[in-house]
């Protein structure tokens, strides 16, 4: 397919809008700023002819492109990415940079020399030679996480309303705030988008197709200590703070993020709080395994026993919640979801990867709520630090894979 491609420029436009969101927000969107990349956005789509483009009070983006197939029984699908950026880095003021022809160099980031993206730390590179890669100026995230699938879904709209040769049926787009931070589909109408299936396009090197993500829970722990005066305080205090470093200095190596990998699951203290009396550790717990889940949380049940047997008078509580569960299970029930998309890499000419994530999506929770939702590449890189790039070229891979799965899906049917 021959097009006019509009995704490096619309990528540029979108990264220089700040959507950073903020974990200790309980508004949704968690920041104001979410919805000026989302009203753009909406703007743009009604410019492009999808009549039905709208924000709602929550930050969620929907429109439609309609069928220009004769077949009317082909399934709904829906494309989503999120609008938000990583509280982990600044989003604020990015200065995005085309670095043209990439020939295996390092790339020093002018703003700040420190930031250096070598090839030996960043391997993908090696598949980038004469490619045009995007950065941020050095100071800053770049926001390809996920503006990258915004900016590929946005050109796919284009492509499809200035195609008419591509035949496809109805088709659903969705932007969603927060996703960085937990709540991506908290506020999502199911019913409203009205599709049978979805593919997240927020994935990193060209040809992958994520079906299977983490399980994941978070887990919270009190400690209760005993509290008296420092100057009066000896046999006496039994402090909290120092009880929840013990638990923390406890945890093994080889159940932290640092300690595995592939389809190692892990428990990772997020946050510590409080004072002498009363102290709290966050937790995630991550394993492909949700059996494993459990056993994990049992590992910090364990160590918090023991710590505690030194500390006579205290105690302890720890409460774990659900966050999200391994897509696989919902997927493997509709199996011609993953594969229509293997074969839209394909014929997009690329080597097409099934791959699990350490970590999850929007899809893992849409698919749970009655939307089997697998990831495709975005193209993204190092995202959440100040050395994240992407390929133009692989952006533009990234929509040709959604203009072939649109017409795959009606193909089909």
């Amino acid at each position: 397919m021959n097009f006019k491609f509009t995704v490096a420029g619309r990528f540029i436009r979108y990264v220089t809008i700040d959507t950073q969101s903020d974990p200790t927000s309980d508004t949704c969107p968690s920041t104001l700023k979410q919805k000026n990349l989302g009203t753009a956005l909406v703007t743009e789509l009604h410019a492009a002819g999808l009549q039905d483009a709208h924000i709602d009070e929550y930050g969620y983006v929907y429109a439609t492109i309609p069928s220009n197939s004769d077949k009317s029984n082909i399934p709904v699908i829906c494309f989503c990415s999120h609008m938000d950026t990583a509280p982990d880095c600044s989003g604020y003021g990015v200065k995005p940079l085309i670095h043209k022809n990439y020939q295996g160099q390092d790339i020093v980031l002018p703003d700040d020399p420190s930031q250096i993206i070598r090839l030996s730390d960043h391997p993908d590179l090696k598949n980038q030679i004469g490619n045009d890669i995007i950065t941020a100026s050095g100071t800053t995230l770049l926001g390809a996480d996920n503006k990258a699938g915004v900016a590929e879904i946005m050109d796919a709209c284009h492509q499809l309303m200035n195609h008419p040769e591509i035949k496809h049926g109805k088709i659903r787009i969705l932007f969603t705030p927060d996703e960085e931070i937990g709540r991506g589909v908290d506020k999502v109408d199911i019913k409203k988008l009205g599709a049978y299936a979805g593919y997240t396009m927020d994935g990193e090197s060209a040809g992958n197709m994520e079906n299977e993500t983490f399980s994941a829970d978070g887990a919270k722990l009190v400690i209760n200590g005993i509290s008296s005066h420092p100057g009066f305080a000896k046999g006496k205090m039994q402090s909290a703070i120092k009880i929840a470093g013990q638990i923390i200095d406890a945890l093994p190596y080889e159940l932290s993020p640092e300690g595995t990998e592939n389809m190692q699951g892990f428990v990772h203290p997020v946050g510590i709080s409080g004072h002498v009396e009363t102290a709290e550790i966050e937790f995630i717990i991550r394993d492909f395994d949700e059996d494993k889940l459990k056993q994990h949380a049992d590992v910090i049940r364990k160590i918090a026993d023991e710590v505690l047997k030194k500390f006579p008078g205290c105690s302890y509580e720890l409460k774990v919640h659900e966050q999200y569960r391994n897509m696989k299970k919902v997927l493997d029930q509709h199996p011609q979801i993953v594969e229509y998309g293997m074969e839209a890499m394909r014929r997009a000419g690329l080597d097409a990867r099934l791959c699990s994530i350490r970590g999850g999506t929007d899809g893992s929770r849409l698919s749970f709520m009655g939307l089997p939702c697998p990831n495709i590449f975005a193209g993204e890189h190092a995202f959440h630090s100040k050395q994240e790039w992407v390929s133009i070229q692989d952006m533009q891979k990234a929509v040709e894979t959604i203009l072939h799965l649109c017409m795959i899906w009606e193909e089909k049917t």
